[in-house]
């Protein structure tokens, strides 16, 4: 069995949890280690018991540097009670410098796989700090295996043109988890007819839904709402970066058609969730230009699975993604006014056909299922010298 040791920036994070389930399904065998957003240590991540390296704060580059520099003198005793790991996956930037201590501190060639879903905008930047940044990058890439990305705009955008990663590059989408095909206990995924449903209109119901960080949806949206006097509501749920608005919760309680209805859990919630809703909210202004144009977001994937009509600016990824499918709804600007223009006019005809437009789609548009777990698993398995097949373990 593959023994994939997995560093990661934020192991509360649950991106994190998600690719875990993932590597688990496909038959890997996965030790955690990596730092925390939590004022105390994270006892339990899908039955792994973490290897803390310490808490960082979300918007701190210096403190979260200096956390990095404080673990690599340290994590080699953190890691000496666990057996040699075949892999080391090292997720984001800060925990590539890691991972090149960590395999000294086993005194092996062991593989090192880079997984990097975010362009950060400071090593977008002309000046010093941008160019050193990507300096470092290329330095401690310089004998990766793989690099593991989730939109084809970060390659076309960053990878490529910057030369930072020179190793083959594998994407594996933001995509939603079969649940019940990867899950012991999970529900089972919903029918056709069951995925076609939805909350009878108006109100028409905008869900945003995962890491909420961009002031500019939230006030794009409040002003909104409050132009359509009830006609439209929007529903939020997840993590909210309260470094980034601090006044998240009165802002939202001061609205009168937002709300608020606290995290959630993916897979096991995401039926229940998008259910209540019309419209995904399938856009993020927080590094406008840069990111933020380049991504495809967990919600573009997990809204559509369950029938949500996901909104997009035109000029994104996301948008030509969603223009390629013949789906969804595209914002030529982001107005309350370009709002209103398109959405403000919603009824039950124009909806349903929307959603039937979503429904249509291939599931495996916006899913993986366990031999998409099994497949990624035998990628990373070909970078090592572990033999053999592990088919039967993944399906025990």
């Amino acid at each position: 069995m593959l023994h994939v040791l997995y560093l990661v920036h934020d192991v509360s994070d649950p991106a994190v949890r998600r690719r875990i389930i993932m590597l688990r399904a496909g038959g890997a065998q996965v030790t955690l280690a990596g730092f925390r957003r939590t004022t105390n240590p994270i006892a339990d991540i899908e039955g792994l018991r973490p290897i803390d390296l310490g808490a960082t704060r979300d918007g701190r580059f210096g403190q979260r540097l200096a956390a990095v520099a404080k673990a690599a003198v340290s994590i080699g005793s953190k890691l000496g009670g666990m057996p040699r790991p075949d892999l080391i996956i090292a997720r984001n930037l800060e925990m590539l410098a890691l991972a090149r201590r960590a395999r000294s501190a086993f005194s092996a060639s062991v593989p090192i796989v880079y997984e990097c879903l975010d362009i950060h905008r400071l090593v977008l930047r002309n000046d010093v700090l941008g160019k050193a940044l990507r300096a470092t990058e290329r330095f401690l890439a310089r004998d990766v295996k793989l690099l593991v990305t989730s939109s084809p705009a970060f390659i076309a955008n960053y990878f490529k043109p910057f030369g930072q990663v020179a190793a083959p590059i594998e994407l594996v989408e933001n995509k939603y988890f079969e649940a019940a095909a990867i899950l012991p206990g999970a529900p089972e995924a919903l029918s056709d007819s069951e995925a076609a449903e939805s909350p009878v209109g108006p109100p028409w119901r905008i869900g945003w839904f995962g890491a909420l960080r961009c002031r500019r949806s939230l006030k794009l949206l409040a002003a909104f709402s409050r132009r359509m006097e009830g006609r439209f509501e929007i529903v939020l749920r997840g993590r909210p970066a309260l470094s980034e608005f601090p006044d998240f919760h009165a802002f939202v309680e001061s609205e009168p058609w937002l709300s608020f209805r606290g995290p959630y859990r993916n897979p096991e919630d995401m039926a229940a969730i998008y259910g209540e809703v019309h419209f995904s909210w399938a856009i993020d202004f927080f590094e406008a230009g840069q990111n933020s144009e380049w991504l495809l977001p967990n919600r573009l994937y997990e809204g559509c699975r369950f029938g949500a009509v996901p909104i997009s600016m035109g000029n994104t990824e996301t948008g030509r993604f969603l223009s390629q499918q013949d789906i969804g709804i595209l914002l030529p600007e982001a107005s309350p006014e370009a709002l209103k223009a398109t959405l403000g006019k919603m009824d039950g005809h124009c909806f349903a056909r929307l959603k039937t437009d979503v429904v249509a789609r291939n599931p495996r548009t916006w899913s993986y299922d366990r031999s998409d777990c099994r497949a990624l698993v035998e990628r990373l398995r070909s970078l090592t010298a572990v033999p053999g097949s592990f088919a039967a373990e993944a399906l025990a």
